[in-house]
């Protein structure tokens, strides 16, 4: 096949072999460079005993900026006034000499706007100088940027000037915010990039970029990968959408950025658009970032979803509201927004209009549980613009536990809770202006229905098998009976791995009664909403026991109906190696959505729903690396909704971004519990009911403690928080607790919105250190006690923290720590 080219040329034949076509541009054009600018440190406005010298050599211009020293802090200040042509990112180079043996820091502002403290190395001596490089976002126009010597800092540099490159438009996609492995990682020393920096590192096999991209409806797009290759020759990489291998690229060398462009037949919804270099490519390039004809624009924050939500309580109704209420044991406090609709007559009902196609729905609801504790099923009726569709059939089987930790399934335990489930169901296509009605008719069985929520979805056709898989059918499996099907799994699984092919579960309801161990082989199915793997008795699910595993396009569901950690399965587990990849997968009813265990580095988890589980949705444990769990959506978990635990060894360089987790049942939101560099960045967090933060950052359960740096950026937590009955004990929304250990690494909180918080909105406890700390640009809205509660020791740097609306007051300082405060503060 000659390269940058696919057999066939028609759309059907590509669908048949679904291989997300590369069509070639054959013309690779040099991107424009970014103009840069120099400004002479003795020339900007200099305060605080800064002052220009010239006693070392080896600067440019009239001299330098001298007077960091320890005299000087907390004043010492230039200030540089520079012009950018673009607003957007510019990399901003810092020329400085520090003679000293040790990193030193200064802190710089962006038009008056803390930024960030930046290190500077020694560079040997005085009259030796380096270039430190960062990105700051600039305006069109004028701007100030300056280094000061704040309180924090450690200082004593001295300045020669700094270079502004214009500001790059950044591309709808950019890559250095892809998932990188496998030695791809990201840079700036290139200059000239769009956005923050690019991805480099394609020199080994494995080493790939995955990008996230959104489109209103599938079809095929022109796709423009904006890439540096200075090599004096072409190289090759691969490339994937969707995880599978789609053709190899060749990008013919040049100077500054290039572009290529092919064309990719891509998925209405989330899409993975990958870059690999695959055996017989040679890499060698770097990768800015791609622009996707037609693509839609990916959720600021949070996971972006192919579905629309009503809340109930929203719709129209001519029965009761359940709520607003948070008390602990009671099913408004479980409902999302605390609020929901109970239908307990006949001929009551909740309605609403779609604002979009359909022809799926999703219904959370509540419908009481026997006196055994084993369930109830009854039917719901739906219309749709007063005519009726079909009964949807409720059950309280997978809901509903009892008596204390970890909560069993029998009612004499007394304390019911967990009380929700949702059933899903395809419909009739409805178009966009439809009324769809719930309601309680004559043959709805139930005493009662609670409504918490709908989400409706326009569900594509199933798609095909592609190339060089194997069905499971071929090996014994068969659909919608109730016959097991593990060893024909196991079957499949075997000889694909041993043919290099991928395994295929076609449409249908397959039953597995264990676990199915998976490694170098891709499981695959038609689409979450045809192809279904189902557990029985509290057993099923895969469970990766090497690299290059993929699992995607299926639902998992499993038949856990109570807390057994022991005895009971998790949807996917494992270690997964290196090269994996799980998208697209639907997981509910099961012990936990997933457990990505030692071992792993370098998994990408995306676009995955996880609900209804009774003990975490993900739990990323112990040696881990370098995975990432992006674009997905977490509801209804029995504990954590996301957590790190490193447990025994370090979770390292792990990342939960763009998520939305609502109404885990107990404990947090996300919970990080030690380990080094991980992030928690761009994530929706809601609804926590008891023991409960939106995000916590803890050295509960003596984990590996906290190094590196622990990002903790540009989330929102609404209505977070809960009391932890076991202590007596109020937890905030956002909460920093140094347990069995301090917390003495960095932990940066930035850009940060906590609002309607049950009790503080910032808890820093108990009793230890915690000390590195970082609020910039933290906002608290309407916290039930105290916008910020300090019970620990330690030190913390605040600027721009803004507290209203704390019933209790701003602050309540239990124990003298120490905020070093800095610019735009204000409430507390």
């Amino acid at each position: 096949m000659p390269e940058n080219t696919l057999p066939g040329n028609t759309l059907t034949s590509l669908l048949l072999a679904l291989l997300p076509a590369i069509a070639l541009a054959f013309v690779a054009l040099p991107a424009a460079h970014a103009a840069t600018r120099t400004y002479q440190a003795e020339s900007a406005a200099l305060s605080g005993g800064a002052a220009v010298s010239t006693e070392h050599a080896g600067y440019t211009g009239s001299g330098f900026v001298a007077g960091y020293t320890d005299g000087n802090k907390g004043r010492a200040a230039t200030t540089f006034t520079v012009t950018a042509a673009t607003a957007g990112p510019a990399t901003v180079g810092l020329r400085y000499a520090n003679g000293t043996t040790a990193t030193m820091s200064l802190s710089v502002y962006v038009n008056g706007t803390k930024i960030r403290q930046i290190s500077l190395p020694a560079v040997g001596a005085w009259d030796t100088w380096a270039t430190r490089d960062e990105t700051f976002t600039l305006n069109a126009g004028q701007n100030t940027i300056a280094y000061r010597f704040d309180a924090t800092d450690l200082g004593n540099v001295n300045l020669d000037s700094i270079t502004v490159a214009d500001p790059v438009a950044a591309l709808p996609y950019e890559m250095e915010t892809a998932f990188l492995s496998g030695g791809a990682s990201v840079a700036t020393a290139i200059g000239g990039y769009a956005g923050t920096g690019y991805a480099t590192g394609f020199t080994t096999p494995g080493a790939r970029a995955i990008r996230t991209v959104t489109m209103p409806a599938a079809g095929s797009a022109a796709t423009t990968l904006r890439y540096a290759n200075a090599t004096g020759g072409a190289r090759t990489l691969t490339a994937y959408v969707n995880g599978l291998k789609a053709g190899r690229l060749t990008l013919p060398a040049g100077s500054g950025w290039l572009t290529l462009t092919h064309t990719l037949a891509l998925r209405a919804g989330l899409n993975l658009i990958g870059y690999q270099y695959d055996s017989g490519d040679t890499g060698g390039v770097a990768l800015d970032g791609i622009t996707v004809a037609g693509a839609g624009t990916l959720a600021a924050r949070g996971a972006t979803v192919p579905y629309t939500e009503y809340e109930a309580e929203q719709g129209t109704t001519n029965a009761s509201v359940i709520g607003p209420d948070r008390a602990y044991l009671t099913q408004a406090a479980e409902s999302s927004g605390r609020r929901a609709v109970k239908l307990d007559a006949t001929g009551e009902y909740v309605q609403f209009t779609l604002t979009r196609p359909a022809n799926s729905i999703v219904v959370r609801h509540i419908v009481p549980d026997n006196a055994a504790g084993t369930g109830t099923t009854a039917p719901l009726a739906l219309y749709a613009d007063g005519v009726k569709l079909q009964d949807l059939t409720l059950s309280s089987a997978y809901s509903w536990v009892y008596g204390a930790y970890p909560y069993g399934n029998d009612p004499a335990g007394g304390s019911p809770h967990h009380f929700y489930d949702e059933v899903r169901a395809r419909i009739p296509a409805q178009p966009a202006g439809t009324v769809l009605k719930l309601q309680k008719d004559a043959s709805s069985s139930a005493a009662y229905y609670v409504i918490d929520l709908v989400d409706t979805e326009q569900v594509a056709a199933a798609l095909p098998m592609p190339a060089d898989h194997l069905s499971i059918t071929s090996y014994g499996a068969v659909a919608n009976d109730a016959g097991d099907d593990t060893a024909a799994l196991n079957a499949a699984i075997s000889a694909a791995r041993a043919q290099g092919k991928g395994v295929w579960i076609p449409q249908g309801t397959f039953v597995i009664g264990a676990r199915v161990n998976v490694s170098g082989v891709a499981v695959r199915g038609a689409g979450q909403w045809y192809s279904t793997v189902r557990g029985t008795n509290g057993k099923g699910g895969f469970f990766a026991t090497g690299s290059g595993v993929q699992i995607a396009d299926l639902t998992i569901a499993g038949d856990v109906r109570y807390r057994d950690d022991a005895a009971f399965d998790t949807g996917i587990e494992g270690n997964f190696g290196t090269g994996s990849l799980v998208h697209n997968v639907w997981m509910e009813h099961v012990k936990v959505g997933m457990w990505i265990d030692s071992g792993t580095d370098g998994l990408y988890v995306a676009g995955v729903r996880i609900r209804d589980t009774f003990a975490d949705g993900v739990n990323i444990h112990a040696n881990v690396r370098d995975t990432r769990f992006d674009q997905s959506v977490v509801r209804n978990t029995g504990d954590d909704g996301l957590a790190m635990f490193s447990q025994g060894a370090a979770v390292t360089n792990c990342a939960f971004t763009f998520n939305t987790v609502t109404l885990p049942m107990l404990a947090n939101a996300v919970g990080v519990y030690g380990g080094s560099g991980n992030r928690v960045e761009d994530n929706l967090l809601s609804d926590t009911v008891t023991a409960s933060a939106g995000i916590a950052i803890s050295t509960r359960f003596a984990p590996v403690p906290f190094s590196g740096t622990t990002s903790v950026r540009r989330n929102t937590l609404t209505r977070t928080g809960g009391y932890e009955p076991n202590w007596g004990a109020q937890l905030g929304g956002l909460w920093i607790y140094a347990d069995t250990a301090d917390i003495t690494a960095p932990v940066v909180v930035q850009d940060v919105t906590v609002s309607d918080s049950l009790h503080q909105g910032l808890l820093l406890s108990w009793q230890r250190t915690i000390s590195g700390l970082t609020l910039d640009n933290l906002t608290i809205a309407g916290a039930g006690t105290y916008g910020i509660e300090a019970a620990a020791a330690g030190s913390a740097v605040a600027g721009g923290v803004r507290v209203t609306g704390a019933a209790s007051g701003g602050l309540n300082n239990l124990t003298g720590y120490t905020f070093v405060r800095g610019q735009g503060n204000s409430g507390w």
